[in-house]
């Protein structure tokens, strides 16, 4: 026994009408949360079916779920570009606090080098602290 297949525009039609019904509280299997497994028992398809062959519908229905790939994709992209952006200013803090950090370590040797200095000239005898009276 051979049994005839819808066109796809049927069937897509079928889908559609399915998840108005659902959504409107009319459903003809009495569903009443938005599934892509409540559309398919509605329609009387294979939920592997709406994944496989009408990605459009699936997409609509995860819309109607507010769950959207598109969405959720579009606000996952906005938060790596935000992440993004703080990780080049992060990076551009750090560069200037090495500069910050390479100019200090310079006037500390100097300091240093200066104070060994001055402590070597105190040693020498001729060398007298000026106190002030």
């Amino acid at each position: 026994m051979m049994s005839k297949r819808k066109p796809s525009e049927a069937r897509e039609r079928d889908l559609q009408l399915a998840l108005t019904r659902i959504q409107r509280g009319r459903a003809h299997t009495g569903e009443t949360k938005v599934t892509i497994a409540a559309v398919a028992r509605e329609a009387g398809v294979s939920t592997a079916l709406i994944h496989n062959h009408y990605p459009n519908i699936a997409e609509a229905i995860r819309e109607a779920q507010g769950r959207s790939s598109r969405i959720q994709r579009d606000l996952k992209e906005q938060d790596l570009s935000t992440e993004r952006e703080k990780n080049r200013m992060l990076r551009q803090e750090i560069k200037e606090l090495r500069n910050k950090v390479a100019r200090l370590a310079s006037i500390n040797e100097f300091l240093m080098t200066e104070n060994s200095f001055l402590k070597e000239k105190c040693n020498v005898l001729n060398v007298v602290d000026l106190v002030p009276k």
